[in-house]
């Protein structure tokens, strides 16, 4: 057995796989699981009860952990003049226009997210094709096509996080990583999950959650009790 394998089982070997635990219990299980020798990143899974391929129930948004991600995020700003200036003194990593459009054209992506000003949109769009299968397109409904550059570069590296469900109806976000403390994998992990319920479309029927699991990057998924979930709604 490889050593990852035996790694895995030892995880599995703490859990209750028939149990559905609080948060809290959760999440604090799932730093013991953590055995990579690198800092793994916790996630949570949210299982919707919508129908993504219906435009009124395409769940998405944007959620600020209140103490980040623990990585710093490389923030490219497409922007000119003095919003150029504005976005470089918020923090931008790369700030450009043109020169920048075609660096990524020519299969540059040495960042993690993106931020522009209207204005460049539309040259922003040549590469949409490019930058939309990997999540690094601009959006106005996220905040991230804005004249306010220098607020939107600021809230991207102080933790604030861009949420969509995928073609399965399940939202996948990162909580932080396994050396936080509980309390800060949980204060990040309530914000998440308020935003989600926050986002549920007037459309949605029956059960909006349907399932909650939370895990390390290598580690096993623990199952989160839906009756406190649901709780969080009220």
């Amino acid at each position: 057995m490889s050593g990852n394998g035996k790694s895995y089982r030892a995880a599995l070997a703490k859990l209750d796989r028939s149990q559905r635990y609080l948060l809290e219990d959760g999440l604090r299980l799932v730093k013991e699981t953590a055995r990579a020798k690198f800092d793994e990143t916790v996630e949570m899974a949210v299982r919707l009860g919508v129908d993504p391929r219906q435009a009124d129930q395409n769940v998405r948004g944007t959620v600020s952990l209140p103490h980040g991600m623990g990585k710093t995020v490389r923030v490219l700003a497409f922007a000119k003049g003095e919003k150029e200036k504005e976005a470089q003194e918020a923090g931008a990593d790369f700030v450009g226009s043109e020169d920048l459009i075609k660096k990524i054209s020519e299969g540059w992506f040495d960042f993690d997210k993106t931020v522009a000003t209207p204005d460049m949109m539309a040259a922003v769009g040549r590469i949409g094709k490019v930058l939309g299968p990997r999540g690094l397109m601009p959006n106005p409904r996220t905040g991230t096509v804005t004249a306010d550059i220098g607020k939107a570069v600021k809230e991207i590296k102080a933790g604030k996080l861009e949420f969509r469900v995928d073609k399965a109806g399940i939202v996948h976000v990162p909580v932080g990583k396994a050396s936080f403390n509980p309390e800060k994998l949980i204060d990040n992990a309530k914000v998440v999950l308020t935003s989600i319920l926050r986002a549920k479309p007037a459309s949605a029927k029956g059960n909006y959650v349907r399932g909650v699991t939370v895990s390390t990057t290598m580690g096993p998924g623990i199952k989160i009790d839906l009756s406190q979930v649901r709780a969080m709604a009220a």
